[in-house]
């Protein structure tokens, strides 16, 4: 039993492995194509419920198996699954470009009468015809294939650059002594210990991960090691990276994913990609964007210009940092709550287990949803 393949709960994650993407992919992509086969033909009523039961059925399936892979290759990377998902993601991207730009289903859906539809179908058709029209439904010829060669492409290499981005995190350890530890949490120099002992080594094993990083650039009292992980950190994948490091850098990547985002825009009728990115969201283009996001900072900047005061006295005349830099904020803002507020995150944690964390979650969930407070206005 494939647990891609089942629908009836949610999805196994705990029992899915590597060998099942390409069979659950195979059968899945294969019933999607019937079904837009089936839909597409031209004695095929175009109607809305007709429509939804054969093909949204069969696709919505073909998206849930791939976000489930999706999901575990972002969260529990393995060479295997790696393998696995990269196989796949060309088939995925091929059939998902072909199904927004296939010219007889945007047939279908213009032969559809909104007045005949409720309000949640209209709207539904409404963006629906709206993604035809981005989904390049509406380009000929070499325009169109090359349409499909930007997206096949766009896909790749957002897939190798999220690739760099974690192999660059996973690649960097530093390995302290125990008098450059201080401050850190006994918890954290605990995991380090045996981080450290898994591959032979002595001392204390520091990753760019959030349970440890976090913690030490809260904690760790030596400001040279907050600097070295912190420029490692902010240097990942970058050619700003160490040497060592730079076979992960994204810079070219950035630079091809930006041209094509461009050349996409161009094809669909969009001056730059700021205007096709906001096409199908509230905003009505970049510039109201910006707009608001300048507004917003203007208004915000007074009372983060009083916080940053207040930080640098308290790292002054508490801490000894006259001139605190990028690396010592975490730690000078948990300095500046214990000694104010009496608040310290690590003594909070014990209190916040996953376990209960996810119990009150669903408690609120089940408390709210019966009064009818989750609902949708």
């Amino acid at each position: 039993m494939n647990p891609l393949l089942q629908f009836n709960a949610f999805p196994l994650f705990d029992q899915i492995r590597p060998e099942h993407v390409a069979p659950a992919m195979d059968e899945l992509l294969a019933a999607a194509d019937a079904a837009l086969n089936t839909v597409t033909q031209a004695d095929f009523v175009p109607r809305w419920e007709a429509i939804a039961g054969v093909l949204d059925v069969a696709t919505e399936r073909l998206g849930r198996g791939w976000g489930a892979i999706s999901h575990l290759n972002a969260v529990a990377d393995t060479p295997e699954l790696r393998a696995a998902y990269n196989a796949a993601l060309p088939r995925i991207t091929e059939f998902f470009t072909r199904l927004g730009a296939d010219e007889r289903l945007y047939a279908k859906y213009k032969a559809l009468d909104p007045a005949s539809l409720n309000p949640e179908q209209r709207q539904a058709h409404h963006n629906a015809m709206r993604n035809f029209v981005l989904g390049g439904a509406e380009l000929q010829g070499t325009a169109r294939e090359r349409f499909a060669a930007i997206q096949e492409r766009q896909a790749a290499l957002s897939q190798q650059f999220s690739e760099n981005a974690l192999d660059a995190t996973d690649a960097f350890a530093y390995f302290a002594n125990l008098a450059e530890l201080d401050g850190v949490p006994d918890d954290v120099i605990q995991a380090a210990q045996a981080a450290a002992q898994a591959d032979s080594k002595e001392g204390y094993k520091l990753t760019l991960k959030m349970p440890c990083y976090l913690p030490v650039m809260q904690f760790a009292r030596s400001s040279a090691l907050r600097e070295r992980l912190y420029r490692a950190y902010v240097t990942r994948a970058s050619d700003q990276a160490d040497e060592a490091m730079r076979k992960f850098d994204n810079t070219a990547l950035i630079g091809e994913i930006l041209t094509l985002r461009r050349e996409e825009a161009q094809l669909l009728g969009y001056a730059n990609f700021g205007q096709l990115s906001v096409a199908p969201k509230m905003a009505d283009s970049p510039e109201q964007v910006i707009t608001f996001l300048r507004d917003l900072a203007q208004r915000a900047r007074p009372f983060a210009q009083r916080d940053l005061a207040d930080l640098r006295q308290f790292a002054a005349t508490d801490l000894g940092l006259n001139d605190p830099q990028s690396w010592d904020w975490p730690y000078v803002s948990e300095k500046l709550k214990e000694a104010r507020y009496a608040f310290s995150e690590q003594e909070v944690k014990p209190y916040f287990t996953a376990p209960k964390v996810l119990a009150g979650l669903f408690k609120i969930i089940e408390t709210l949803a019966p009064r009818g407070w989750l609902l949708p206005d």
